[in-house]
Formats: structure tokens, C-alpha cells, sequence
């Protein structure tokens, strides 16, 4: 039988690995020094290991013959300056792309990710005699701009690990009682795409508009008839997010721009509906525009969200096993969520079943606890972060056989 239970030196080390993590976050696909740390700690643990996607890690832990379960922890950091006063809070910066500095936090729990898989990882090693297979820990950087698994499978994940027959993975929320776990069948997680909308006009001094095509009366026109898909077009059992993120336009009070620029968020549950929004926001951009005898705008991909499916066979076998750990009574059916998660392409590309799964962060008597994405999320160290390692080693050991050939 494998012991899942930490040992006080194993339980000491994973708070000091969240509190260090949590201290040095990295923004997306800039994951250097999280990824040196992780290829250490792997090295201590006698795991073999490999750079993939540039700063993702993979981690192979071979143990005899038997079935080759793969592992996910997401790495990457937000741009985020985080308010929760703790002692080991952030005060790390990073520079976006355009080179902007700016504050970066852990503000969605992947330093407790990170934190637990290292852990899980040091648990099998410890039980080796307990069990045999090959487990594939895949540190993904990049989550948060839907890059990081796209990059790993590019750069030849599945060619250079071994191939799994399944892939798992867990995400701490606030919205499950720290010590719970939470599941969803089928469906779990949206599809996203979004958008940057450039609207085009013609520029004129404030005072004379009759020379000028408005584009920021334009896009205010857009944004506000974007807001009727959801409402008057779909039905309301087809669950849709159009939400607009940023807004941008002008210099001066008195200058109607010839120009102005919106984000747009999409988030849908099936191929269908994803396929109705996007054609009836193509359809509002360009009747508006010609509404206002302005040209047709620029829409740009900025990124997209594959959608999250659990396999509800794999969903049941995970559940049995997280019950058997945890208690049935902290084993919690969710019903699908409009976030996203690129987790999904790392068994689709292989076209093998995942199952994702969230763990709380914070005490059920909390009234409202922050969520993921403010700069007031901070889980509490118990016993969130022992669920997550107990949550991810029960649903591992499921699929490996046992006990390890001597």
C-alpha cells in the first residue's frame, strides 16, 4: 500500500517550496528561474528530466513495467501586485512584451501547483516498492496566455516522454472548502477566444464633427450591441460570455481620434455556440461600421482556450479514488465552469482522456474568500496545500500497478 500521509521533514519542505515560489513569481513563457529551481528539486529526487516549450520542465519517473500516467503543474505568474501583506508576499516585476514593467504575483495559485506536484514526485520516489509504472510530471509555463502547452507539444513533448494513457491535473479555487476536491464531467471548462478589435475613422477637431467619423461613438455603438448575442440571440440554455476588457482611444479632449481599439473575451462551451458568437460579432462590427460609413475594423486573434473535456469514465475512476483518500463527503460534482484552462491540448494532441480537477484554498467559514486573480489571493497553507499533493498522489496511484517488481 502506498502512504500517502507526509512525513513532518516532507510536510516542512513543501511549505518552504510554496513560500519560496510564491515569493518569486515569473510572467508567462518567462519562467527561468521557476524552471531551474524545478529541474533541481527534480535532481534531488534521482527524477530524470528535460527542457520543453522553453522554461517548461518534464520530469520521467521510471519504476519497472506498467502503465505511464502523465502529470500536469502550471508555473507561470500574473501581472499583479499583490495585496495580502504576508511575509513571503511578492514584490517581484517583470516586463511585458511591449517591455512595460510591471508587478507579478502567484494572484492564481500556481506556486500551490508547483508546490504539490514536487511533493507527489517525492512521495512516489519514497514508495517506490509500493507501486510500478512511469509517472510524467509536466511543469507547463505559459497557462495564463494559453501558450505553454501549445509550445510543449510543438517542441516534441510526447515524442521525447513517454506516452501516457492518461493525462491529470488540479487547480486551487476559492470556491470549494480547503480540505475538498471538486470535479466536473464532460465539460469542464470553456472555450476562449479573444479578440482585438481595431475601429477605423476619420479625425477632426473636437468642435467640428461633422468632419470626422467618430470611432470612439463607433466602438462605444459595437461594444454595447456585442452585449445582445448572448442576450437575443442564443438560448438561454447555451451557456456564452462576451465580455469587453479594455477600450482605448484619443490623446486630447478635443481631438476626435481616427482610431480606437477593445478587447473582446469569448467563452463558450461547444463548437456550435464558439462558432454562432464569433460569426455574430463578425456580422455587429461590420454593420455598425457601416452604419457610421466608417471602414470595416481590423479584428485580430490574440489567443485561444481549447475546451476542457473529462472523460466521465476517467472522471469516475478519478472521483473513486480521491474519495477513497479524502472522504466521499469532500469529493464535490461541479457543473461546468466558463474559466479556461489549456491543459486540454496536452492529451488531445495525443488524442488520449484528461482529467482536471480543482482543490480549495480556504476555510468554508470564510464568507467571501478572494479569488483567482486579485491581488488578495493567498490560500492558507493547511490544509490546502496537503490536499493537493494527497488529491494528486490518490489519483496517479489509481492507474499505475503494484507492487513494483523487486
Amino acid at each position: 500500500m502506498l502512504h500517502t500521509e507526509l512525513t513532518e521533514a516532507e510536510l516542512a519542505s513543501l511549505h518552504d517550496t510554496y513560500r519560496h515560489l510564491h515569493r518569486n513569481p515569473e510572467l508567462s513563457m518567462q519562467e527561468h528561474r521557476t524552471a531551474e529551481f524545478i529541474e533541481t528539486r527534480l535532481t534531488v529526487l534521482g527524477i530524470e528530466h528535460f527542457r520543453c516549450g522553453g522554461t517548461g520542465v518534464v520530469g520521467v519517473l521510471r519504476n519497472g513495467a506498467g502503465p505511464v500516467v502523465a502529470f500536469r503543474a502550471d508555473t507561470d505568474g500574473l501581472p499583479i501586485e499583490e495585496d495580502t501583506g504576508a511575509e513571503y508576499r511578492s514584490i517581484a516585476t517583470g516586463a511585458l512584451a511591449d517591455g512595460t514593467v510591471v508587478p507579478v504575483m502567484h494572484g492564481c495559485g500556481h506556486d500551490t501547483h508547483v508546490a504539490a506536484a514536487l511533493a507527489a514526485a517525492a512521495v512516489f520516489v519514497r514508495e517506490r516498492a509500493s507501486w510500478s509504472g512511469t509517472i510524467v510530471w509536466v511543469f507547463q509555463p505559459g497557462e495564463e496566455t494559453a501558450e505553454g502547452a501549445a509550445a510543449m507539444v510543438a517542441d516534441q513533448l510526447w515524442e521525447r516522454a513517454p506516452k501516457p494513457e492518461i493525462v491529470l491535473g488540479q487547480h486551487v479555487i476559492p470556491f470549494v472548502p480547503a480540505g475538498a476536491v471538486g470535479v466536473a464531467s464532460g465539460s469542464a471548462m470553456a472555450m476562449a477566444d479573444s479578440l482585438r478589435v481595431t475601429v477605423f475613422g476619420t479625425q477632426s477637431h473636437g468642435s467640428q464633427p461633422q468632419n470626422a467619423i467618430d470611432p470612439v461613438v463607433l466602438g462605444a455603438h459595437m461594444v454595447v450591441r456585442l452585449q445582445t448575442i448572448v442576450s437575443r440571440e442564443l438560448s438561454p440554455q447555451d451557456p456564452a460570455v462576451v465580455t469587453c476588457g479594455t477600450f482605448h482611444a484619443g490623446l486630447k479632449e478635443n481631438i476626435i481620434p481616427d482610431r480606437a481599439e477593445f478587447t473582446l473575451n469569448i467563452r463558450t462551451l461547444s463548437e456550435d455556440v464558439r462558432d454562432r458568437v464569433l460569426r455574430a460579432i463578425t456580422r455587429i462590427l461590420n454593420a455598425e461600421a457601416d452604419a457610421s460609413n466608417a471602414p470595416r475594423p481590423r479584428v485580430e486573434e490574440i489567443y485561444r482556450f481549447p475546451l476542457l473535456y473529462n472523460d466521465p469514465a476517467h472522471v469516475a475512476r478519478v472521483s473513486e479514488a480521491l474519495s477513497a483518500e479524502l472522504g466521499a463527503e469532500q469529493v464535490v460534482a461541479l457543473p461546468p465552469a466558463m474559466g479556461s484552462e489549456d491543459f486540454g491540448w496536452l492529451a488531445e494532441s495525443i488524442g488520449v482522456p484528461n482529467v482536471y480537477w480543482v482543490f480549495g484554498g480556504f476555510p468554508a467559514d470564510v464568507a467571501a474568500p478572494p479569488v483567482n486573480h486579485s491581488p488578495f489571493f493567498l490560500p492558507e497553507l493547511e490544509p490546502t496545500l496537503s490536499t493537493g499533493v494527497r488529491a494528486a498522489v490518490s489519483a496517479i496511484r489509481k492507474y499505475l500497478d503494484g507492487p513494483a517488481a523487486a
